[in-house]
């Protein structure tokens, strides 16, 4: 299946499946990887309706599924998993992009191939605790959507060689 048509079909399940969730997914991608890469990452721009954290994810490709940050601490990149969750103000926009808010994937069962899928789960909760799951498939992608270069992001700490990127 032709990319464009991946991203199309991809688009519509999106569309359908966020309107249960309240919360609208737009220009989903994973980085696709290399033989021997055991982590890679998700991006997306995520909208809740009406307020509501980004609690996890688990997809059936990796052992792990982390929300994680990565920033500047002393001039130096760290990235960690968000603690907690990460808030996802009313009506705003919050995109998860490398260098920033990304989903991990990690200890990945075989290579993410480029022109693929890949299913992922994400868990909200809204703001009196209830839990909402978000069934994604996800295209999988050596670049983000619209052709941007996206800046490589050293994973070596999860397992990836430190020339791989997600």
């Amino acid at each position: 299946m032709k990319f464009k048509s991946l991203l199309t079909a991809s688009a519509l399940t999106l569309a359908t499946l966020s309107a249960c969730a309240q919360v609208e997914v737009q220009n989903a991608w994973a980085r696709a990887t290399v033989k021997g890469q055991m982590a890679t990452g998700a991006f997306m721009t995520l909208t809740a309706k009406d307020g509501a954290k980004l609690v996890s994810g688990s997809s059936p490709a990796a052992g792990v599924t982390q929300v994680h940050e990565m920033k500047m601490e002393g001039g130096v990149m760290k990235m960690a998993e968000v603690k907690g969750g990460l808030e996802l103000p009313a009506g705003k926009a919050v995109e998860l992009k490398p260098g920033g808010y990304h989903i991990m994937l990690m200890d990945l069962k075989q290579p993410l191939a480029k022109d693929s899928s890949v299913p992922l789960t994400l868990v909200f909760k809204d703001a009196k605790g209830v839990e909402s799951k978000l069934e994604l498939k996800v295209p999988v992608a050596a670049t983000a959507p619209g052709g941007k270069a996206a800046p490589a992001m050293d994973h070596s700490a999860h397992g990836a060689k430190p020339a791989a990127s997600h």
